[in-house]
């Protein structure tokens, strides 16, 4: 979703302060963008970052077999540099010697130690992906076992002295980033900072178990742009905060939750009496689907009332309905941007839409590869923005400058409203 140089002064700026940085990697190391490039890949942020690649091998029922795997790994990009491969799943240590052989023999990838089987250590899954941090207590037994299972079975010692120091100042700096050619993907570099609010605008943020997933360069980007930033928890608070210029609803698993948010009635009915007097309001994923106005929950036929700013049906669905990184460019002037802005973002859902209000508009006009059949669509009532799409703000700061701007405007209209007497 982000250009080469964002990326890179990203991870500078984060890791300044660091002895070793991790940089977790996505599906396969070479899978991205579509099948015939690197892009997207985590291959190619290693390479972005100038970064050795730790080769993680799930090598249940597996011996010789491995040293293929991992040969075809080493030969299939030579530009980059992996630093050992560790094992998963391995029966114990007579099974880990017989890949550690075949490996030795074959390869020219160190091997790091293993991880044995251990039902205890299991993280369970679902649709979307693991169960969040905020809903999954791990016990100090089991981080007491995972860190015995390290220090037994891998060789932390070696894979930490092979790594050689990275040389954040060969980065570009911000000021640097404004020659790049790339003018679809603006920088970290704020280009407006003429826009010190004396009294800024009040974002809220909904965050809770049903609303978790953020990318955290948008809240700082936000912030960056003088937003005040607060969060509440459409779970447990039964009302919007006070004093509010804008809200954030950004995604989740409200489908997991639909029958407690269905009860938070006050709070539904603050939220479409928002939107219905034109108070800005932006939502993505999960958030989109709070906004409609009924959801079904994700293991019942049972539907629940939402807020209703949008007329529709969400229904869940145990098949996944659409994932992968998406262009848009905006059709008409929305509260994120202007007509023919350009941003990315990432799609990832189980549900689709039933129904729909005539005078609900469609914003967003989608980019998509040859072949392919996306119905992605970003919708606008009022002055609320709702879609699947979840927008990274580094695609194109403008974004996140053109929402906080709507929420100074409304701050200044509700400022000037008379007090009631």
């Amino acid at each position: 979703m982000l250009s080469k140089p964002y990326n890179r002064q990203l991870f500078a700026q984060k890791t300044k302060d660091c002895d070793i940085a991790v940089v977790e990697g996505v599906m396969g190391l070479f899978d991205g963008y579509d099948g015939l490039s690197e892009a997207g890949s985590t291959a190619q942020m290693a390479k972005w970052l100038d970064l050795p690649v730790v080769l993680v091998v799930n090598a249940k029922g597996m011996a010789r077999s491995a040293a293929a795997i991992i040969k075809g790994f080493e030969s299939f990009d030579k530009d980059l540099n992996i630093a050992g491969v560790v094992f998963t799943k391995i029966g114990g240590q007579s099974h880990y010697k017989y890949l550690k052989a075949a490996v030795e023999q074959n390869c020219d990838t160190k091997c790091l130690g293993f991880m044995p089987i251990n039902k205890k250590i299991s993280m369970p899954e679902r649709h979307l992906g693991l169960v969040t941090a905020d809903e999954l207590s791990i016990s100090k037994e089991v981080l007491s076992l995972l860190s015995k299972m390290v220090e037994d079975h891998i060789d932390m010692e070696t894979l930490i002295n092979s790594l050689c120091p990275v040389d954040l100042s060969s980065g570009q700096s911000i000021d640097q980033l404004d020659d790049q050619p790339d003018n679809l993907v603006t920088t970290l570099k704020s280009k407006s900072m003429d826009i010190t609010f004396e009294n800024p605008p009040t974002i809220a943020v909904a965050r809770d178990k049903a609303f978790c997933f953020y990318y955290q360069d948008n809240l700082e980007i936000l912030e960056k742009y003088c937003a005040k930033i607060i969060e509440f928890s459409p779970l447990e608070q039964d009302q919007l905060p006070d004093n509010i210029d804008g809200i954030y609803f950004g995604g989740g698993y409200p489908e997991l939750f639909a029958k407690k948010v269905s009860r938070q009635l006050t709070l539904l009915r603050q939220v479409k009496e928002y939107s219905d007097k034109g108070r800005p309001i932006y939502a993505e994923g999960g958030g989109f689907m709070f906004l409609c106005d009924q959801m079904s929950g994700m293991d019942e036929p049972v539907s629940y009332t939402m807020s209703g700013c949008f007329d529709f049906k969400i229904q869940m669905s145990k098949k996944l309905r659409s994932l992968g990184y998406r262009e848009i460019t905006l059709k008409k002037d929305t509260i994120i941007g202007k007509k023919g802005d350009v941003l990315r973002g990432h799609e990832f859902h189980y549900s689709s839409l039933e129904h729909q209000k005539t005078d609900t508009t469609d914003v967003y006009d989608v980019t998509s590869r040859a072949g392919q059949n996306i119905s992605l669509k970003g919708y606008q009532t009022n002055n609320t923005l709702g879609s699947y799409l979840h927008i990274h703000f580094g695609s194109n700061e403008n974004c996140a400058k053109h929402f906080v701007d709507n929420c100074q405007q409304f701050k200044k209209e509700r400022i000037s409203w008379p007090k009631p007497v």
